[in-house]
C-alpha cells in the first residue's frame, strides 16, 4: 500500500498553456478520485460493522482492512492534488445506505469498478504530463483496488468483472 508521505517529484518542468489545462484537468480528476476514496472509507467502516450473518463474517473483517487501505489512498491522492497546486476536496461521493448485505457488497463492487476505471485513466493523464512518479503511485493504489474488487466479487459468489 502506498505510503502517505510520498509526493511525486516534479516531472515535466517545461510545460505551457496546454500543460496548464491538462494539469487543471488532472487536479479535478484527482479530486473526484479523492471523493470516491472518502466514500469508500465511509462505506467500508459502516458496512464492516453492520453486515450480519455467519457467511459475511470473513468479508466484514476484510472490509475493515479495506477501510485502512482506502485511507492511505486518500492521503496519497490528497498529497498529489496539493503537489499539483490544487486544494484537496473535503466532500465524499454519496454512500449507499441499505440493510441488505448483498446490496452493500454490490454497491462496494460497483464503486471499486468505477475507481479502477478512473485510476487507469489517471495513469495515462499523469504520464501525458510527464508525471511518471505520480503515475507509479496511482498504479500502486490500483493494485489494492483490484484486490478489493476480487474480494467483493468472491464474497458475492461471482467472477470479478472484466473492465
Amino acid at each position: 500500500m502506498p505510503s502517505s508521505d510520498k509526493a511525486a517529484p516534479r516531472g515535466n518542468e517545461k510545460g505551457g498553456a496546454s500543460d496548464s489545462g491538462k494539469r487543471e484537468a488532472l487536479i479535478k480528476s484527482l479530486n473526484g478520485d479523492l471523493a470516491r476514496e472518502f466514500q469508500a472509507i465511509i462505506a467500508y467502516v459502516v458496512y464492516s460493522q453492520v453486515l450480519k450473518g455467519a457467511e459475511y463474517m470473513n468479508i466484514a473483517a476484510e472490509l475493515e482492512k479495506h477501510a485502512g487501505e482506502e485511507l492511505q489512498h486518500a492521503l496519497t491522492i490528497a498529497k498529489q492534488v496539493d503537489y499539483l497546486g490544487g486544494t484537496p476536496t473535503v466532500q465524499p461521493e454519496p454512500v449507499k445506505s441499505t440493510d441488505d448485505n448483498k446490496e452493500m457488497l454490490r454497491a462496494d463492487l460497483n464503486n471499486e469498478n468505477d475507481t479502477i476505471k478512473n485510476y487507469r485513466l489517471r495513469v495515462r493523464q499523469c504520464e501525458e504530463l510527464g508525471e511518471y512518479a505520480m503515475a507509479e503511485l496511482v498504479r500502486e493504489i490500483l493494485i489494492d483496488e483490484q484486490d478489493h474488487q476480487i474480494a467483493l466479487a468472491t464474497a458475492l459468489g461471482i467472477d470479478p468483472p472484466k473492465l
